[in-house]
């Protein structure tokens, strides 16, 4: 059970960080509703990562990644299904 889950995770990471390789930015079609109140200081950004969403002008989220997250997700991924591969096999 260990193996095929860890092997699926790895999987599932190794290719959202292929995608993040194939665009530069991606617009997510739900529309945010801005609310009366005024909105909450953000703390700066840590290394490029945390500002990875901000709106456009139809109030649309656009997730724009940092380059370095497509390696990092792929060498990841590909860790983790190393590992499930190496981990050994149950005895009956």
């Amino acid at each position: 059970m260990f193996r095929s889950s860890f092997f699926a995770a790895g999987l599932f990471v190794l290719l959202t960080g292929t995608s993040f390789l194939f665009v530069d930015k991606m617009v997510l079609t739900h529309k945010v509703t801005v609310e009366e109140e005024p909105e909450p200081v953000r703390e700066p950004e840590f290394r490029g990562f945390l500002g990875m969403t901000s709106l456009n002008e139809d109030q649309q989220e656009v997730l724009n990644p940092p380059d370095w997250a497509a390696f990092s997700l792929m060498s990841i991924g590909a860790v983790t299904m190393l590992y499930a591969a190496a981990l050994p096999k149950k005895n009956k």
